[in-house]
């Protein structure tokens, strides 16, 4: 979650400065899973702090064969490093980092060095105060999360 606001901060709200609504399109899967409470309670300071709705798009359990990005950018990234030994978080990002595709997509890395903590876990109570809205079309994978403030 803190890359997502570091760029909203650095670079989204300069170039989008009207923007009212952020698109995430995600795996359905791990951290940011359909049923993980702590990512959408995450999501809801985000919506917060940042005045935004946001509105995720998960891809199907068991499908992230589907997500075009990471199918497409994974073999990229693969063949990259191959043979190259990954001693370092600097080797390991110069090396995503240079992947590109004939098509002319380019990959961006940024190391997280913050701590995460440990075993955070979401109650009943804040669930229910996470302003989510279903997704007509599968509202279990697809839904919005609202600030719970006006935008200043």
């Amino acid at each position: 979650m803190a890359t997502i606001e570091r760029w909203w901060k650095n670079l989204g709200r300069r170039r989008y400065p009207k923007a009212r609504t952020l698109m995430i399109s995600a795996d359905g899967g791990g951290s940011n899973g359909t049923r993980v409470r702590l990512w959408k309670w995450e999501l809801q300071g985000f919506a917060d702090r940042s005045g935004l709705s946001i509105s995720v798009c998960n891809l199907p359990p068991g499908t992230s064969k589907w997500n075009k990005i990471e199918h497409r950018l994974f073999s990229f990234i693969t063949q990259n490093w191959r043979g190259k030994p990954l001693e370092s978080y600097a080797t390991i990002l110069k090396l995503i980092a240079a992947t590109t595709t004939s098509a002319g997509l380019r990959v961006y890395t940024e190391l997280d060095t913050h701590p995460y903590q440990k075993g955070l876990q979401v109650s009943d109570e804040q669930m229910q105060a996470i302003r989510l809205e279903p997704d007509a079309f599968h509202g279990e994978w697809n839904y919005t999360i609202k600030p719970r403030k006006a935008r200043r």
